[in-house]
């Protein structure tokens, strides 16, 4: 089993990630509307941990975004990049999701990240870091709206409420993606719109609340995580 190294100019420090934060958020592109929903490829990327062995395992599923099948996977194991601290997460995972990303034959499409993009304190998540250093459209999903306020959408599939920062900005949506389950919180990443992230959402979410790119690779990445226990066990 190959062990993704930590590159070698990772910042190692809180002071050192903030500082990057702060350069790569000014790359993160705005004004492009992506992919259309319901095409091409769509790449679900997901990450497991195991603190006590100091891995983390990174799995990458891409899907035919019209019909929802498995088109590809892979899967990396690599070294915790970075200390917990609530913010800068995105440094302790990127290292071994580009290694997923970068096993992949086929192009990953657009990339949807189990977590935010500008609905972050710092309006640069894990998937506005990873879609700048990729150059790839990618978006956040995620199933709690980590510190921003939003009022109960309706309870209809495709029902939205904003989700609001501090400052009154809209920084992404509440989604209800099925009638009366809790709603999901999308967030724009890189390339996409807010209502083309909310779109590609609704289409990979036809049948469950969360889309079938997270299902995937969260199943992919919880058995990985388990074959890269045995093995460094």
């Amino acid at each position: 089993m190959k062990i993704t190294g930590i590159p070698a100019a990772w910042p190692d420090s809180e002071a050192e990630a903030l500082a990057v934060q702060d350069e790569l958020r000014g790359k993160v592109v705005l004004d492009e509307p992506g992919p259309a929903p319901g095409s091409g490829l769509v790449t679900g990327v997901d990450v497991a941990y195991d603190d006590e062995r100091d891995i983390v395992v990174a799995a990458a599923v891409v899907l035919d975004a019209a019909t929802l099948e498995v088109v590809e996977e892979a899967t990396a194991v690599g070294r915790v990049a970075f200390p917990y601290v609530p913010g800068l997460l995105a440094f302790r995972e990127i290292p071994t999701v580009l290694a997923a990303l970068e096993r992949l034959g086929s192009g990953p499409g657009m990339v949807i990240c189990d977590g935010y993009g500008l609905a972050h304190p710092r309006r640069f998540g894990l998937a506005s870091h990873l879609g700048v250093l990729t150059g790839l459209p990618v978006i956040g999903v995620a199933k709690n709206p980590f510190t921003f306020t939003y009022e109960q959408p309706g309870p209809r599939r495709g029902d939205s409420s904003p989700l609001v920062a501090d400052d009154g900005a809209e920084v992404g949506r509440a989604l209800r993606t099925q009638d009366g389950t809790k709603p999901v919180f999308v967030s724009v990443g890189h390339r996409v719109s807010l209502d083309g992230a909310c779109a590609h959402t609704l289409e990979l979410a036809r049948r469950y609340r969360l889309p079938e790119s997270t299902r995937h690779a969260d199943s992919l990445c919880r058995r990985a995580l388990k074959e890269a226990q045995q093995v460094t066990a």
